[in-house]
């Protein structure tokens, strides 16, 4: 057989665009597949800007802590394709093995028949198959791009539909204000299921989405600060909602802004009947939860081998302006626990709001090295994302590798060991677990 490269590669050809939104072509081919979407296990369907990711984590690290198992469905990857696609099973899914995505592809090649048809799209027909064809308790569904007219958006009924915070990003397929993106991501909200809208940072983000999800029919409303709520306190986190209230350990995931996510995750659980699967699931969930490439601490690896002892190696792969300002505050609160000068290592595609991003880190961090983005044509060179730092009010150099950059912060002499942070791309994240061998799992 095929491997899934070669198949990915052909799929490269059906279609003249990348990103291409819309159903037809995704439906057409799930109906000639025999319509695997419609024998999926619960659905609970996220959209959102920003802590996508990191909510459906959570819910699995809860959910498979209660014994149940749920599939997966995530994008982007960050090393390898099968990342996208975990295969549910009690005691914790795997992903997909390369056997299972290879035959899979190679079906949906077949029955596609050369017709246009976006990677993204027949590659999420791929996994909906797969899905359909093993047994799990829930399928955690994440949005790809938008909501509205994205291919996973193909659920009739949902047990669930989440909006984690929104904000602009991908302006030129989702418009270029925070109403307008609101709008597409409620495009997943279904008649008579439940929808439940995070914490939202804009209030007009907040009015579109309850308008909309009001306007089809989607049942419960469950706002963020209004029917339930999620706050720290004494190191723990604390959620309430009308069913009561949970004291639970703080997410194992670094951030304040994980308070938020974790909140909303329990909601979903709640909204989607998986409820009442014990206090304990939560509490051992909240405490395995990991998410790679989102403000994950390397403690070892040939990367962080690289710096001088005692510093600190952080990863984050966030890259919008309210990511950027979301990591920022992680930044700050590490910085009042210890304090220790921050060096950021970055890598900026073309497409982003660099100095929108990078000028959250002004007065926070110490200085900024651009690196290469070799993977990528959409990256900006380094020398650009010095002068953009520049203007962001950060001290700036470049170096010719992500690896020399490390070595040079070895070469300092420092009054206290360093805070590293590598950030500004998902695909600078993928490369550096890649090198530094730790890899998602």
């Amino acid at each position: 057989m095929e491997s899934s490269d070669a198949l990915m590669a052909r799929f490269l050809a059906l279609h003249p665009r990348t990103i291409d939104l819309s159903l037809g072509r995704i439906e057409r081919l799930l109906a000639a597949l025999g319509h695997p979407e419609r024998r999926l296990p619960p659905v609970i369907h996220v959209a959102g800007t920003n802590g996508k990711g990191s909510t459906i984590a959570t819910m699995r690290a809860i959910l498979e802590a209660g014994g149940l198992s749920a599939h997966v469905y995530t994008s982007p990857h960050l090393v390898r394709f099968h990342e996208r696609i975990r295969l549910g099973a009690v005691g914790g899914g795997r992903f997909v093995p390369e056997d299972r995505l290879a035959e899979a592809f190679a079906r949906c090649e077949a029955v596609n028949a050369g017709a246009p048809i976006t990677v993204f799209e027949i590659t999420t027909a791929a996994a909906l198959l797969l899905f359909s064809e093993a047994p799990a308790d829930v399928l955690l569904l994440e949005v790809g791009l938008g909501g509205r007219v994205d291919a996973t958006n193909v659920i009739d009924r949902p047990a669930c539909a989440v909006v984690t915070p929104i904000g602009r990003d991908h302006a030129e397929y989702l418009g270029d204000t925070v109403e307008a993106v609101a709008g597409e991501k409620a495009g997943i909200f279904k008649r008579g299921c439940p929808a439940v809208i995070a914490p939202q940072d804009y209030a007009q983000a907040d009015a579109v989405l309850c308008a909309r999800a009001e306007a089809v029919g989607a049942t419960p409303i469950l706002v963020g600060n209004q029917d339930f709520s999620a706050h720290e306190e004494r190191g723990r986190l604390v959620y309430q909602d009308e069913d009561g209230l949970l004291d639970l350990p703080r997410p194992k995931l670094a951030g304040r802004h994980q308070i938020v996510n974790a909140g909303t995750a329990i909601a979903a659980l709640r909204a989607a009947g998986f409820g009442d699967i014990g206090t304990e699931a939560f509490e051992a969930g909240l405490s395995a939860v990991e998410w790679p490439g989102r403000l994950q601490r390397l403690r070892q690896g040939r990367l962080a081998g690289l710096l001088p002892p005692g510093s600190e190696l952080w990863l984050d792969g966030g890259h919008n302006v309210d990511g950027g300002r979301i990591l920022a505050a992680a930044m700050a609160d590490l910085q009042e626990r210890g304090d220790a000068p921050l060096v950021l290592v970055s890598a900026l595609l073309g497409t982003k709001d660099a100095e929108g991003f990078l000028a959250n880190f002004s007065g926070l961090a110490r200085f900024l090295v651009a690196v290469p983005l070799a993977s990528q044509m959409a990256a900006r060179p380094p020398e650009e994302v010095a002068e953009i730092a520049g203007r962001a009010g950060l001290t700036a150099a470049t170096a010719p590798s992500l690896e020399a950059a490390l070595a040079s912060l070895g070469d300092r002499a420092w009054e206290r060991p360093p805070r590293v942070l590598i950030c500004g791309s998902l695909y600078l994240a993928g490369a550096v677990l890649s090198a530094n061998g730790t890899p998602p799992i």
